[in-house]
């Protein structure tokens, strides 16, 4: 599940992928996204330092993306926010760690399922894009958005 950091992320970013490149402020994209500000501000600064977006100062300042709306896939937010996609360490291939509990990876049956859930869940994080999202018609279904994302990769 999505933490509720990764999803204001999430919806964060797509507000700058909307900017077009204009600065926006904290403030703005907060009322904008219905987010708290403190919160957001928390979660600029982790984008910030993740390289997804960059900060200028001043009056004309703000936050926008870091590179092309088309380079900033799904799946690296939620890594970025929430860590790895697998639902076991061992399956991981950011995050690998073996599970305490296994005495064979290679004839372990959970670990065979989850790593064909982590491939299928990552195939479509990683070439879905903030651009795809921008494509979509307000209110069009989700299946809209992975087939907009499967005829793109």
């Amino acid at each position: 599940m999505l933490s509720q950091r990764c999803r204001y992320a999430l919806k964060a970013l797509i507000n700058l992928a909307r900017a077009d490149g204009a600065p926006r402020g904290v403030s703005v994209i907060a009322a904008d996204e219905n987010i708290p500000r403190k919160f957001l501000e928390a979660i600029m600064s982790d984008l910030r330092r993740g390289e997804l977006v960059e900060s200028a100062r001043g009056k004309m300042g703000g936050y926008r993306l870091a590179k092309p709306s088309d380079l900033i896939t799904f799946g690296q937010v939620i890594r970025l926010t929430d860590g790895p996609l697998a639902l076991l360490p061992c399956v991981s291939h950011n995050f690998y760690r073996r599970c305490d509990d296994c005495p064979d990876e290679a004839t372990c049956v959970l670990r065979r399922i989850m790593a064909e859930v982590r491939s299928e869940v990552s195939e479509i994080l990683d070439r879905t894009t903030l651009a795809d999202v921008l494509r979509q018609p307000a209110g069009a279904p989700i299946e809209a958005l992975t087939a907009l994302a499967e005829a793109q990769g």
